[in-house]
């Protein structure tokens, strides 16, 4: 089932609508254009995970586009309305994602269009968990250095407009991969068509492993991600090394260790990159044991 809650001042806690009515209106430009925001978290036991990073992250996005939006306490309490509901409906209290979306509105009200949306997690993604995933790189087509040359591109803010992402995972499928990691036309790794993109070594210092957690610079426009700075956090504190970028296909190659990380799928570990296969999967399942450890107590 589907919960959808929409931002309205007339009503403080959000007021819910009915999610199998039309609910947007067709000259809405989030709907005419993908000229909107949006971020998606997920909820556990009814509670939602990372709200304030999510929301932080959504106002950032809003901001590179200009776009005014509901306040952080608008949201929230849209939020807590909206898991309510799904908790009561749904009589399941295990995982499900939390989606806000916020659009320009209607052509020429210049009023923003702008709700919550809480729905069932895909089994698949805690399949890719537990399996792993087939990856192939792909060129997204600019240098690293674009954002800082055409901020009109809108890297880094999370956008309605994931026609190409989701193209570049459609031609992954028909290849028989699973997802894509982006690499930049000057030859760096990006990230994920709906993820973060993570690498681990582990060495020796005289009998003492040294681990080492690394992603790619922010500074090539990608999305900050929200669960990679919150392993990466968990990670400081177990005693792991962390650095960023910049990241070259060699290293992912390379690595010990490679996974994808997004608030939904979480921890998924590359099993291969272009066919071929990443690091020892003994090392690798071991690694990603502990990762998704630490990840969980920031949950």
């Amino acid at each position: 089932m589907t919960v959808l809650v929409f931002l309205d001042p007339a009503h403080p806690a959000g007021r819910l609508a009915d999610a199998a009515s039309p609910t947007i209106l067709a000259t809405d430009q989030g709907v005419t254009r993908g000229d909107g925001v949006f971020e998606s978290m997920l909820a556990v036991n009814g509670a939602p995970r990372k709200e304030q990073a999510h929301l932080g992250r959504l106002a950032a996005s809003a901001h590179i586009m200009d776009l005014q939006i509901p306040t952080e306490g608008v949201w929230r309490a849209a939020i807590t309305t909206a898991l309510a509901a799904y908790v009561k409906d749904a009589g399941d209290e295990g995982q499900a994602v939390v989606k806000l979306v916020a659009t320009r509105g209607p052509e020429g009200a210049n009023v923003p269009t702008a709700w919550v949306q809480v729905a069932a997690i895909s089994p698949a993604l805690a399949q890719q968990r537990a399996q792993g995933i087939e990856v192939i790189l792909l060129d997204r087509g600019y240098d690293s250095d674009v954002a800082a040359r055409a901020p009109w591109l809108l890297l880094g803010a999370k956008t309605l407009s994931y026609a190409v992402n989701m193209a570049a995972l459609r031609h992954a499928h028909n290849l028989g991969a699973d997802d894509v990691i982006f690499t930049s036309g000057d030859a760096l790794v990006l990230e994920g068509a709906t993820s973060s993109v993570l690498l681990a070594h582990v060495s020796d210092d005289s009998g003492v492993p040294v681990k080492r957690l690394i992603t790619p610079n922010l500074d090539t426009g990608i999305l900050p991600g929200t669960t990679q700075g919150a392993l990466f956090a968990a990670a400081k504190e177990a005693g792991w090394e962390l650095g960023y970028g910049p990241v070259t296909p060699a290293d992912l190659l390379d690595a010990d260790a490679v996974w994808l990380i997004s608030s939904l799928r979480l921890l998924a570990p590359v099993n291969t990159i272009d066919g071929q296969g990443i690091g020892v999967p003994e090392v690798r399942t071991q690694l990603t044991e502990e990762l998704s450890m630490l990840l969980a107590q920031t949950l």
